[in-house]
Formats: structure tokens, C-alpha cells, sequence
């Protein structure tokens, strides 16, 4: 696909107001952070672009076909998202071959890393969300999600198309986002919420609190454009969709103390022990938080996946910039601002356990 959009444009009136309002360059240093920053090096396997994990982003190219040409999977057999080449791994299915950017990497040996094929984009830049708005201009690392494709519904892309520049952003890191602007009033508290889906229970809390504002931000397109549709059907004004990785939104975008609050709901789990470094709750990941919370700010998560969730308990517990809101120090009764989700339905019909975490930043 082409750098411009091939989707026709929409009937409906478009809004002439400013993008998000952006600050002065962020500075690159983060006092407290334990991050890696170094980037990766480049991959020594074939060279020709395939998703984190050998096969796309979502297993397989937006046309059906695979690209990936070496090995990319683990010795069970089961898929690797670091593309690391797994003893005994079976060779990526598929003869398409799309250069990528380690085409020149020699050798195929064991723990190579594939090249990442680009994703096409759907919108005009500026018009909607970028497919990978920091890639190129920030670390690669080890990443807590892998951006899925998805069929975009029309309603979903004409809300894209018409809501995108007034109530969307693209979290690229290169400015600091100045919240009171964006949601046109300084003193509206902002929480952020991190990996929303398709977006209904975040409509839902924020037509239950029209009082308090939520940035919140995924990766996942049709859920982007789905939240601006409920918002703009609802009449809702206190919601901002951001598109991209929260680390980067975090460490780079936001000033400190600017959140009052921070919801953390069924994130992946990554159930297999050699994937737990990619869950996305860690002490490095609450280093980055504690400067955008302000003193005060509630730090709200839920799992159904039980190990992770005393993960979650042991982390924030130790951290000293957080304190457990029960007196116990265990887990929290689900609050009932927090409508089911519908991974929270998904889990709950698998006998799964659901667990909610209540943290205040000190």
C-alpha cells in the first residue's frame, strides 16, 4: 500500500480543530530508570523481513502470505517473538521474500535475529495512526505486545478518518504532550490507561466520570478506532487515543507529575517462562511510571492469570515509590468503577481467577 490512503474519503463533516498540542523536544535522560537502552544488533539471519516472530506480526503477511525464510521457532515448536532461532526449529513456511532492514546480515546462526517487516500505512501522515510511529528513530527492544492486524471496519476508519487529528496522537516520542491543552482544560485530572481492546470499558468509565480525563493507548487499530466511535456516539469529550508503545509514552511524552491515575487491565500474560521478560509490569516499567504519577495518583490493575498476578503483587510491593491501598497487603475486592472487560469474560468463563490491585504512588 502506498504512503497515501486508498480508502475513499468520508461523508460526514470533518473537524477543523488543532492537533494534540506539543511542547518543547523531550529530554532524553530519565533519572531513576533502569531501562536498556542499547539497541539490539542487527540480525545475522537472513535478512529478509518477517514479523518479531518469523512469520508477520500476526503469523502471517496482510495478503496471506508468509515471508519469513530462516528459522524462527523454538524447540517445541511453538513461536518465538524474539525470532531468536530455537535448536531443533523448524524452517519458516512461505517463499515470499520482502527485504528488510538486516538484508545484509551474513549467516544464520543460532540466536540470529529476523529483520522486521515494515508495516504498510493505512492513513496519510498526520490523518490517522502511524503503523510504527517511534521505529525509527528509537531502540529496538524487547517489546510487551505484538501489534496485531486486524480487519479495520468502515465505522471504525471513518472515526479514525474524522476524529484522528482532534481526540488521536502517535506516540513517537518527540514532544512532551501538554495534557491540559489537549483535553482543553488545565485542571482536568488525566489518568492513563494502558491496552484498552476494543475500547467499550473505557467508554464506559469515562461516561461514568466525565469529570476526569483518559489518555489511553494501544496498538491495535480497529480498537482505536472503535473508542473514538463509542466517544463520539456518547457525546464523551474526556477521551484521548493514543497509538504506539507506553514505555515510549512514558519515558519521552509525559511531564512529570501530569497523571492522576494509572489502569493496568488484563495485559498479556505471556504465559510460557521464557517470555515472562516481556510482561509489561516489571520494576524498570514502574521506575518510568513513578515520574509521571503524582503523589496521590491510584495505580489500578487487574489478571486472571494467577501467577502473574502475585508477579504483579511482589513488584508494586516492593517498589518504594508505591503503597498496596489494603491493609492486608494483598489484593484488592474489585472496585465497582471497573465494568468486566471482555477479557475478564473470556477468563472468568475458563474458571479463571480474576485479581484486582490497588497501589498509590507515595
Amino acid at each position: 500500500m502506498s504512503e497515501s490512503s486508498n480508502f475513499p474519503q468520508s461523508d460526514e463533516p470533518t473537524h477543523d480543530a488543532p492537533a494534540p498540542t506539543l511542547g518543547p523536544p523531550a529530554d532524553d535522560s530519565v533519572p531513576g530508570s533502569s531501562l536498556p537502552a542499547g539497541r539490539l544488533p542487527a540480525g545475522s539471519g537472513s535478512g529478509f523481513g518477517s514479523g518479531s516472530d518469523g512469520l508477520g506480526s500476526d503469523g502471517l503477511g496482510s495478503d496471506g502470505s508468509v515471508s519469513g525464510t530462516g528459522s524462527a521457532r523454538g524447540s517445541d515448536g511453538e513461536p518465538d517473538p524474539d525470532g531468536e532461532q530455537g535448536q531443533g526449529g523448524e524452517a519458516g513456511p512461505g517463499t515470499g521474500q520482502l527485504p528488510g532492514p538486516g538484508q545484509d546480515g551474513g549467516g544464520t546462526g543460532r540466536g540470529g535475529k529476523q529483520a522486521q517487516r515494515p508495516m504498510a500505512r493505512m492513513f496519510p501522515p498526520g490523518a490517522g495512526p502511524s503503523p510504527d510511529p517511534a521505529g525509527s528513530h528509537h531502540e529496538r527492544r524487547i517489546r510487551s505486545f505484538q501489534p496485531r492486524r486486524s480487519r479495520v471496519t468502515k465505522g471504525q476508519r471513518l472515526a479514525l478518518e474524522r476524529l484522528w487529528p482532534r481526540w488521536g496522537f502517535d506516540v513517537d516520542g518527540l514532544r512532551k504532550l501538554d495534557l491540559g491543552a489537549f483535553f482543553d482544560d488545565p485542571d482536568l485530572p488525566v489518568v492513563l490507561e494502558i491496552g484498552f481492546g476494543m475500547g467499550e470499558a473505557t467508554a464506559r468509565m469515562a461516561a461514568a466520570d466525565p469529570a476526569t480525563g483518559v489518555l489511553a493507548v494501544d496498538v491495535h487499530t480497529p480498537g482505536q478506532g472503535n473508542l473514538l466511535r463509542l466517544a463520539d456516539e456518547q457525546g464523551l469529550t474526556n477521551v484521548r487515543v493514543g497509538n504506539g508503545d507506553a514505555i515510549i509514552l512514558l519515558r519521552e511524552m509525559l511531564p512529570p507529575d501530569s497523571l492522576s491515575g494509572l489502569r493496568l487491565y488484563f495485559p498479556d500474560p505471556w504465559p510460557k517462562a521464557r517470555h515472562h521478560k516481556r510482561r509489561l509490569l516489571q520494576p524498570e516499567f514502574l521506575d518510568l511510571a513513578a515520574r509521571p504519577l503524582r503523589p496521590g495518583a491510584l495505580v489500578h490493575c487487574a489478571t486472571d492469570w494467577e501467577n502473574y498476578a502475585e508477579q504483579m503483587l511482589d513488584v508494586l510491593s516492593a517498589h518504594p515509590a508505591y503503597e498496596n491501598t489494603q491493609p492486608d497487603g494483598g489484593f484488592a475486592p474489585r472496585p465497582g468503577n471497573r465494568p468486566l472487560t471482555r477479557f475478564e469474560g473470556q477468563g472468568l468463563d475458563k474458571g479463571h481467577k480474576v485479581r484486582d490491585l490497588l497501589f498509590r504512588r507515595r
